[in-house]
């Protein structure tokens, strides 16, 4: 176990030592136990100093999770290299009632909203190596219950002095009001900046599309960044108007409207046909009415060529000088956060913690985040190739250890059924009582 003695060696100005202690051991279990990973499961695993109670207090403290995420992922991202910051929610389903942040989200796999909680989580991208690194993770709180409100079925008409006073329809669409996501999100931007401080210097903000609106965007360039996301393959976009101005009223703003069946071939900037999908790939600057500021916006057309059929998938960013491959790469890679929440759910016990006080599953799904930082660290210096064989190794190792427990220190012959009789019981939930 020295390479992860070596890893987290980092960690001890960040942690006191109890609990650096007490994170190394519960970190050597999570590496090399089976099983579903709760407190029960790890306190079966982990040696003497770290009993069940133990692991209790550790779940129950306040622990700089961020920090310690951050110390991992330095190490491992180049300044000189591109580094971009992803967001994304994902939800865990739960059941009964006491759990703390219990309410109905959405979830993509089961398309519709379950009982559960949700996590925000925040990364940073490495492009070049084409990894991600998770640093914030903050538990999101279900909308409150709004109570309908009473309609009476007679309306009384407005007077002359109730009706609505008359006024300017243009609006400051810079002055947004965040809901509460995006309000959890910038806050979580903003510690994240400061936590990175000047080590990197990333540009772009990548976020799917629940942020392609006009708020998100004026949330972002609140903390400095430029937004990539997607837009409704429906949004109505036009072109900058560039007429000749007659001379009278207004100046125009808005040109032609952007029509999907026919577009510019001025802009289009890539074609191909494979597998008898025809892709275009077109590239504009454009506005939107219900947007403040131009959109850099990239329209992926795939047409089948035998049925004639046609999807439109339409990304876009707020950088107007953005190449159009560096947007649809940039926003590909965003799934590699999916990749975490994978990670974390399978191998790391996202999905099997039950705890249910506030403290606790905020650290027990900072844990799980945690251990996807660790394991892609030691694949790194490693040489696997997944985090199966990762913790199959460890797994031999730690039956290993127990074997060398066993063997006598001298040149006596060494007793198989004392060593078959102790390596089966590793992970066993109650122990076999010997008869006396």
């Amino acid at each position: 176990m020295n390479e992860i003695t070596t890893l987290l060696t980092c960690m001890h100005p960040l942690l006191d030592i109890n609990t650096y202690r007490h994170l190394l051991i519960i970190s050597q279990a999570l590496l090399m136990m089976t099983g579903r990973i709760t407190m029960l499961g790890i306190s079966r695993w982990t040696e003497k100093g770290c009993s069940y109670r133990t692991i209790q207090r550790f779940f129950s403290k306040n622990i700089p999770w961020c920090s310690l995420n951050w110390a991992i992922a330095k190490t491992f991202l180049k300044k000189s290299s591109i580094i971009l910051i992803a967001g994304d929610a994902t939800t865990v389903t739960k059941s009964g009632k006491r759990t703390f942040g219990l309410g109905r989200f959405f979830s993509s796999i089961y398309s519709r909203a379950v009982p559960g909680i949700a996590f925000q989580t925040l990364s940073l991208l490495d492009v070049e190596k084409r990894t991600s690194w998770p640093i914030l993770i903050e538990q999101m709180l279900p909308k409150p219950k709004s109570k309908k409100p009473v309609t009476t079925k007679s309306k009384k008409k407005k007077s002359k002095v109730e009706e609505d006073p008359k006024g300017s329809k243009n609006k400051n669409n810079r002055n947004v009001v965040l809901n509460a996501e995006m309000t959890q999100v910038q806050t979580m931007l903003q510690k994240l900046l400061k936590l990175i401080g000047e080590t990197l210097q990333p540009v772009y903000f990548l976020y799917d599309g629940a942020f392609g609106n006009n708020a998100a965007v004026q949330m972002t360039r609140q903390v400095g960044l430029d937004l990539i996301s997607k837009l409704r393959n429906n949004s109505a976009l036009y072109f900058k108007w560039d007429g000749v101005y007659s001379g009278k009223g207004r100046l125009p703003v808005y040109g032609d409207k952007v029509d999907y069946k026919n577009l510019p071939a001025a802009h289009l900037k890539s074609e191909e046909t494979k597998k008898q999908i025809l892709t275009r790939i077109y590239q504009m600057n454009v506005i939107h009415k219900k947007f403040t500021d131009a959109l850099n916006v990239v329209i992926i057309e795939k047409k089948n060529v035998k049925t004639g059929k046609i999807a439109t998938v339409i990304l876009f960013s707020t950088d107007l000088e953005l190449d159009w491959k560096n947007i649809i790469d940039y926003y590909r890679l965003r799934f590699q956060i999916e990749f975490n929440f994978r990670d974390a759910k399978q191998h790391w016990g996202l999905e099997d913690f039950m705890v249910i006080k506030e403290h606790s599953v905020i650290n027990s799904a900072n844990l799980s985040m945690w251990m996807v930082n660790v394991s892609q660290a030691m694949l790194v210096t490693s040489g696997e190739k997944s985090i199966l064989d990762l913790k199959a190794r460890h797994h031999g190792l730690r039956y290993a250890q127990e074997i060398f427990k066993i063997l006598p220190e001298n040149t006596k012959p060494i007793n198989i059924v004392q060593l078959f009789e102790k390596i089966p019981v590793l992970g066993r939930i109650h122990g076999e009582k010997k008869a006396a």
